[in-house]
C-alpha cells in the first residue's frame, strides 16, 4: 500500500497544543506585532503582502518588538490535555528579517493557567539555531507528562506556529466504563496513522472532538479518477471489544462516500509502518454499507470480533468523512 504519510515521523503523533482540544496560549511577554493566539492556529501560516494595523505588518504568527534590554521574549502554552511530549515543530514560515535567531523550549507539569515565577521548569529542548521562513522539527528529551509548554526565544522576533507533538495516555481505571467509550478519540489516545490520499482536508480529524465545524474539519480525498478506493489506518488509544461504529459525514453533502467498509486488527507489538501494511489483510469488522449525505451513522450490528489495535477505514470510491468513533470497551481493565 502506497500512501502519502507525512514526512517527518513526529507528524504521526497527536498535536497537543491545538485549540480544540482545549490548549491556549496563556502567557507571552511581549505580543506588540502579533498576538501569541496565533501561535497554536490550527490554520496553515499565510502571507498578505499589504495587510497592516495600527502597530506594524501584520504577521501571521506570535511576534515580539525589537528588545532593547538585556534578556529574551517567551511565550507559554497550557495544554488542554496534558501529554507525553515527543517532539516540535518551531515554525518560522513568513518571517525572513524578523524571527529569532535561536529558541529552546521547556515544560512543566501546573494546575493553573500562569506557572509562578518560582516554578521549576525542565529544559526538554535546548537551545537550537533556527532559519527563517521554515519548519524546524525538534525531538524532546524523553521524560515524564507536561502540562505547560514555554517557548524561549533569542532575543526576540516572530514565529508562525508552534506544534506540539505528543502521546496521550488517559488514565482508563478512573473512567467510568459502565457505557461504551470512544477508543479512537484523540482524548483516548486515538491517532491517524495513514491514508492513500488527504487532498482537501486531513485524516487527522477524523477523531477530533465534536463534531465538524465544515467540510475543511474532515478527512476528504480528491476525486477519484482511476479504479479501486481510498482508505485510512488509525490506531486506538487502548485495545477493545468494539460495540458500536459511528461514521458523521457533517457538511459532506455532493461529496460524500457512496459507500464504506472497516476492518479491524490485533497488532500491539507493530510498528505504524507493520501495521499499515498488513491493515487490507485484517478482518472485516463492519461489513460494506450505503452512506448518506451530512448524516450521522450508527452501525451496531458488528462482525465478531476478538480486541483489536487498530481499523481500516475504507471509503468507495473517495469523498469526504467529518469523523469516525470506535466505540467499546477497553480490554485488560479490571
Amino acid at each position: 500500500m502506497s500512501s502519502n504519510v507525512s514526512t517527518h515521523r513526529l507528524t504521526r503523533f497527536v498535536d497537543l497544543g491545538q485549540p480544540r482540544l482545549g490548549s491556549r496560549v496563556v502567557y507571552a511577554t511581549d505580543e506588540f506585532f502579533a498576538e501569541k493566539i496565533r501561535l497554536i492556529s490550527p490554520a496553515e501560516p499565510v502571507w498578505i503582502p499589504d495587510k497592516y494595523d495600527d502597530n506594524g505588518k501584520w504577521m501571521d504568527g506570535w511576534e515580539s518588538r525589537r528588545k532593547r534590554t538585556p534578556g529574551h521574549d517567551y511565550c507559554i502554552v497550557r495544554l488542554g490535555v496534558p501529554g507525553l511530549i515527543h517532539g516540535f515543530d518551531i515554525d518560522t514560515r513568513h518571517f525572513t528579517g524578523n524571527y529569532p535567531p535561536a529558541a529552546s523550549i521547556d515544560a512543566c507539569v501546573y494546575d493553573d493557567d500562569i506557572p509562578p515565577d518560582d516554578m521549576t521548569w525542565t529544559e526538554i529542548v535546548p537551545r537550537t539555531d533556527l532559519v527563517g521562513d521554515s519548519r524546524h522539527f525538534v525531538d524532546a528529551k524523553p521524560g515524564r507528562e507536561f502540562s505547560h509548554v514555554r517557548l524561549n526565544i533569542y532575543p526576540d522576533g516572530g514565529v508562525a506556529r508552534l506544534r506540539i507533538y505528543g502521546s496521550i495516555r488517559p488514565d482508563w481505571h478512573s473512567m467510568d466504563l459502565s457505557q461504551p467509550v470512544d477508543l479512537l478519540a484523540m482524548k483516548s489516545g486515538g491517532r491517524a496513522l495513514a491514508c492513500n490520499d488527504e487532498h482537501f482536508g486531513s485524516m487527522r480529524n477524523l477523531n477530533a472532538p465534536g463534531r465538524g465545524i465544515n467540510m475543511g474539519d474532515g478527512w476528504e480525498t480528491a476525486r477519484r479518477r482511476v479504479p479501486g478506493n481510498d482508505w485510512v489506518v488509525m490506531a486506538l488509544g487502548h485495545p477493545g471489544h468494539i460495540e458500536e461504529i459511528e461514521i458523521d459525514t457533517a457538511h459532506f453533502k455532493g461529496n460524500y462516500p457512496d459507500r464504506v467498509m472497516i476492518r479491524a486488527g490485533y497488532m500491539i507489538e507493530a510498528t505504524d509502518e507493520e501495521a499499515v501494511a498488513a491493515s487490507q489483510q485484517w478482518p472485516i469488522l463492519l461489513s460494506e454499507q450505503k452512506l448518506k449525505p451530512d448524516h450521522q451513522h450508527i452501525f451496531k450490528s458488528l462482525n465478531g470480533h476478538d480486541a483489536v489495535t487498530h481499523v481500516l477505514m475504507n471509503i468507495y470510491p473517495d469523498g469526504g468523512v467529518s469523523r469516525l468513533h470506535i466505540r467499546g470497551y477497553p480490554a485488560g481493565i479490571d
